[in-house]
């Protein structure tokens, strides 16, 4: 225990790479289940619908539906992780200011505020900074 406390670079080095992993997994999944409840339970033209219900284009829905499943195997795999990090927080950011701006701050709030995509894109950039971490199909050696 105390290694991992007072531990030097090697340890801080190993440390952020698990931690890295276990965003990206984590996020990953997240993501890829986002996506796929869109594709599956609200149907295409259903998620196309609600956005165009927000005042965006239908378009849009497609495109984050297919973005949260590809981004979100891409975090598990760890392909482009800190570019792809960054476009879900991008997308994040997105949900948070039309999807749940409107319902104030806590994500209790009905229509869910916006404090929970708020700090799912402050993980992705987080992730970003650290990259894939060990165990990932994208990692230089």
């Amino acid at each position: 225990m105390t290694d991992f406390i007072h531990g030097g670079a090697a340890t801080a080095e190993r440390n952020a790479d698990i931690a890295a992993f276990i965003l990206r997994v984590s996020t990953g999944v997240w993501f890829l289940v986002h996506g796929l409840t869109k594709l599956f339970v609200f149907t295409p033209a259903g998620t196309a619908g609600y956005f165009e219900s927000i005042g965006l284009p239908g378009l849009l829905g497609y495109l984050t539906m297919l973005a949260e499943i590809l981004g979100g195997l891409a975090l598990i795999g760890g392909i482009f992780t800190r570019i792809i990090a960054l476009v879900m927080a991008a997308l994040l950011l997105g949900a948070a200011w039309f999807g749940h701006g409107s319902a104030g701050f806590s994500f209790s709030n009905p229509g869910g505020g916006w404090e929970y995509p708020v700090l799912w894109a402050i993980t992705m950039v987080a992730l970003s900074l650290l990259g894939d971490g060990v165990w990932s199909l994208g990692r230089r050696r």
